[in-house]
């Protein structure tokens, strides 16, 4: 989210993405195959934690105040996962974060 609130357009307060300016330029980490399994792991229990919860809508299970635990804990384990697989810590700020998809943009758009 960071990624897409840093490069994507707006129209009025509305964010504007498209797959050629936010997704397609991205900047994917290179993990190893432990790491990718990792996340498989964690991106599972995010779906297994949903699941639990069949009455609920996104907006429901989302929501800020009322995300059920199991949820939330599933959350932060892939965050874990996938910030282990960019060699970064997951405690960094979202400026922090971006800062260092765009160094990781620039390096891999030097090629």
């Amino acid at each position: 989210m960071a990624w897409m609130r840093a490069v994507c357009g707006r129209l009025k307060s509305d964010y504007r993405y498209s797959k050629d300016i936010v997704y397609n330029n991205f900047p994917w980490p290179y993990p190893t195959e432990e790491q990718k399994d990792k996340i498989e792991q964690t991106a599972q229990a995010i779906l297994d934690a949903r699941a639990l919860y069949p009455e609920a809508s996104l907006a429901d299970l989302y929501d800020d105040l009322t995300m059920p635990v199991e949820l939330r804990k599933a959350h932060q384990q892939n965050d874990r996962a996938v910030m282990a697989a960019y060699g970064s810590d997951v405690k960094m700020s979202e400026s922090q974060c971006v800062a260092e998809l765009f160094k990781l943009y620039q390096d891999l758009t030097k090629e």
